[in-house]
C-alpha cells in the first residue's frame, strides 16, 4: 500500500485531499502538557540525578512544536469531519479531550466515552507535589450512519516501544488503533504526521495512507523510516482473520 507524505502545513499541503475513510492523529496537547514537561525547579533537576534514565546519561527532551489551543481544535475539526466517511480518531491529554469531543458533536458524529491508553513510565512527577498519571486519551467519533462496526478495544497500553520524536507514539500501538477504525484498502489520513508512524502503521494493515509534517527536520526523519521500507500484509490475510473470527477461532 501506498505512503503519500507531504512536507509543510496540513491547511495548505493537503487542501487538494477530498474524503479520506478515516482520520487517525495525534496532534500537539494542551498547554498544560507542554508547559509541565520542560521541568523548572531546582527540586525536579536534583532529582533528575538520581533517576535511571538521567544515570545513563540522557536528559529529558523538550518539545520543539507548538501546543494546540480549543481555537485550532475547532479549526482542525471543522476542516476534516465534513471529509472523513468513517471513524475520527484523536490521542489527547485530558485538557483538551472534552474541546474534541464537544466540537465532533457539533458536526453530528457519535461521540464515545474516551479511551484510555496507559503509557507505562511516561509523565513522572518528580516533586512529589501530586500523583503522576501515565494516562493519555483516545477520543473516537463516527458518523451518525455508520452502525454494526463491531468490537472494538476498550483501552490500549503502551507497547514501551522508542519513538522516533518526541510525543510519538509505538508503531505496534498505532498499527492496533488502525485495525479499530479502518479496513482493508481504506485511505488513512493523518494531517499531524510527525514520525509517519502512523501512516506506516496503516501501510503494513493494508490500508493506503496520506498526512503532512510540518517540521522540515522530523520530515526528513520520517522519509527515512518510510524509505526502510515496512512489512504489507500477506495477501488474502485479512479475509483469513475475518473468518477465523466470525468461526470464533480466536486468532
Amino acid at each position: 500500500m501506498t505512503i503519500d507524505l507531504r512536507s509543510g502545513e496540513w491547511q495548505t499541503v493537503l487542501a487538494d485531499v477530498g474524503e479520506v475513510d478515516a482520520l487517525i492523529v495525534d496532534a500537539p496537547y494542551s498547554d498544560k502538557t507542554h508547559e509541565s514537561h520542560s521541568p523548572r525547579s531546582t527540586v525536579l533537576t536534583a532529582c533528575k540525578r538520581d533517576s535511571k534514565w538521567a544515570a545513563r546519561g540522557g536528559t529529558r527532551r523538550q518539545i520543539d512544536y507548538a501546543c494546540l489551543s480549543p481555537d485550532a481544535v475547532r479549526e482542525f475539526v471543522d476542516a476534516w469531519s465534513p471529509r472523513t466517511r468513517g471513524w475520527f480518531v484523536t490521542i489527547t491529554d485530558d485538557v483538551l479531550a472534552p474541546e474534541w469531543a464537544l466540537r465532533l458533536r457539533a458536526h453530528d458524529r457519535y461521540v464515545f466515552a474516551p479511551l484510555p491508553l496507559v503509557e507505562t513510565g511516561s509523565r513522572v512527577r518528580l516533586t512529589g507535589d501530586g500523583p503522576s498519571s501515565w494516562t493519555c486519551w483516545v477520543v473516537v467519533a463516527r458518523p451518525r450512519s455508520l452502525k454494526n462496526w463491531g468490537t472494538l478495544q476498550g483501552a490500549y497500553v503502551d507497547m514501551n516501544e522508542r519513538k522516533p520524536v518526541i510525543g510519538g507514539k509505538p508503531l505496534g500501538l498505532m498499527r492496533a488503533i488502525v485495525r479499530d477504525y479502518s479496513r482493508p484498502g481504506d485511505l488513512v489520513c493523518d494531517p499531524c504526521a510527525g514520525g509517519a508512524t502512523t501512516l506506516i502503521a496503516a501501510a503494513m494493515e493494508g490500508r493506503r495512507a496520506i498526512g503532512a509534517e510540518r517540521d522540515p527536520n522530523t520530515y526528513a526523519l520520517a522519509q527515512k523510516r518510510i524509505a526502510k521500507g515496512y512489512t504489507p500484509p500477506l495477501p488474502g490475510i485479512d479475509d483469513t482473520l475475518a473468518k477465523a473470527k466470525q468461526e470464533g477461532l480466536g486468532l
